[in-house]
């Protein structure tokens, strides 16, 4: 455990350093907030030293088992000190509000309890937007680039942020050099959506914010209308691309990078299934909600559908319209495929949609098996034979996701919160998604709830953002025995 709390101590202390992108920009825009992320930059480094101090005498390399305590207890406290400056900032702001704001933003759900967001000033957005953008590719593995410096490995806490079945995949042979690798490629595709954004109508402070909340998936805004303050179909469209491109997996960019090719994509069955079965939704639902009028002609529904769908599907979050009030079919649709759109690999949350095509794929072997019991059927997805160990992890992650979703949604239910709201609420947290529907949907925020249902709402956006199970591995008796 103390071995666990000096790595933290560090990570603290480099967690100062992210202070630096809104202490430039409210030099820039002289917003008076510079006093406000000083402040927090050194109680960042303040407690980070503290407990490093106290600590350091326990200082080892850490075992698989650790990963799990240290990325849990990281984005419970980096999510805790990211209050600072709002609650600084913004008056009247309550701990519990501060603190689901920056969960959100570190875990990439982009829900918000702020109003006025075009108020704020350009230092506090940033900071939000800034936040999405690092807890998009995982402040730990953005760590595990650096912590080798200080003499701690970082593959345990690579193996734990790292979601999926191909965590233990490397993209080059040592995991410093891996990390270095995907946060390379983000920086690079970042880039570019903020030259695309600046060149289809934001400005460049808009850009960026939206460029991080993009490539993060996480779904926050400059306007409390979201994207919809733009009101420009150019924007809408580069937003699309490079919210699928982030919802891909930055191994397939990396290796795309690497070769100049893009041969690479057509062998990832994940991109294919998610971009196929958004393709289908997108042109089915448009066509659903012009036939019963809800725009005059089909065209104008495209447009809303496509770029509400995919951000929602991508487990983005942000929106153009507000479509909740369409017919029910298309936003209880949208929210469903927020479970399992994004791929593995990527800044997405939800189920992903490698372990859906695993569990779609040992329905079929089942459904065969009945017919003939002693064939031997191996699980392929993409040709390639999938082991039953991992066939079982993911029948065993879909059961604690839907066991996670039923009881926390019971317990909105039971703190008086309606059905649709809860259940929505939920779904959205947990897939990272943002806007969930009823008194949550898109045309509002989670303002609304009281302090406990906005505790339990942030504690989805933390078992999401962490994939349940490193998480819940900690509640197990057998982790904590020697």
């Amino acid at each position: 455990m103390l071995s666990v709390l000096h790595v933290l101590g560090s990570m603290l202390m480099m967690f100062s350093i992210t202070y630096l992108l809104p202490v430039v920009t409210s030099i820039i825009y002289a917003d008076g907030q510079l006093f406000d992320f000083l402040v927090a930059a050194l109680v960042s480094l303040g407690v980070g030293a503290a407990i490093w101090g106290v600590t350091r005498s326990h200082r080892r390399e850490l075992r698989s088992r650790d990963g799990f305590l240290l990325v849990t207890l990281a984005w419970v406290l980096m999510s805790a000190i990211a209050t600072v400056p709002l609650l600084i900032a913004i008056p009247g702001l309550s701990f519990t509000d501060a603190f689901f704001e920056t969960m959100s933003g570190l875990s990439t759900t982009g829900a918000t309890v702020l109003v006025g967001l075009e108020h704020l000033p350009p230092s506090i957005n940033l900071w939000r937007h800034a936040l999405n953008w690092y807890g998009g590719m995982g402040i730990i593995v953005l760590v595990v680039a650096i912590l080798p410096v200080l003499g701690v490995g970082g593959m345990q806490m690579y193996k734990a942020e790292t979601p999926g079945p191909m965590k233990d995949e490397k993209l080059t042979p040592r995991i410093t050099q891996t990390a270095k690798a995907l946060w390379f490629v983000y920086f690079l595709i970042t880039v570019a959506c903020v030259v695309s954004l600046r060149f289809a109508g934001m400005n460049w402070f808009d850009a960026v914010c939206h460029a991080f909340a993009a490539m993060g998936l996480g779904g926050f805004s400059t306007y409390d209308a979201s994207v919809g303050h733009f009101d420009s179909p150019a924007i809408e469209a580069v937003l699309i691309v490079f919210m699928l491109i982030a919802a891909m997996n930055f191994g397939r960019h990396f290796i795309a990078w690497q070769q100049k090719s893009l041969r690479t994509y057509l062998e990832d069955v994940e991109a294919k299934a998610m971009l196929s079965i958004i393709a289908a939704s997108t042109v089915g639902l448009a066509l659903f909600i012009w036939l019963v009028g809800v725009y005059p002609d089909f065209l104008t529904a495209l447009r809303h559908v496509a770029f509400n769908l995919v951000s929602i599907a991508t487990d983005c979050g942000l929106v153009s319209q507000d479509y909740a009030a369409w017919p029910v079919l298309a936003p209880m649709w949208i929210l469903m495929l927020s479970c399992y759109c994004a791929n593995t690999g990527s800044t997405g949350g939800g189920i992903k949609m490698f372990r859906t095509l695993v569990l779609f794929r040992q329905a079929v072997r089942e459904l065969q098996t009945l017919v003939h019991p002693q064939a031997v059927m191996p699980v392929r997805v993409g040709g390639a034979v999938v082991q039953n160990r991992i066939v079982f992890a993911v029948l065993a992650f879909v059961v604690l996701y839907f066991g996670t979703v039923v009881v926390l949604t019971f317990a909105l239910l039971a703190s008086g919160l309606d059905f649709v709201s809860a259940f929505s609420a939920i779904i959205a947290c947990i897939n990272n998604a943002g806007p969930g529907l009823g008194v949550v949907g898109p045309a509002n925020n989670y303002q609304v709830l009281t302090d406990f249902q906005t505790w339990v709402c942030s504690l989805a956006m933390l078992l999401g953002r962490l994939e349940i199970f490193s998480a819940l591995v900690l509640l197990t008796p057998i982790y904590w025995r020697k």
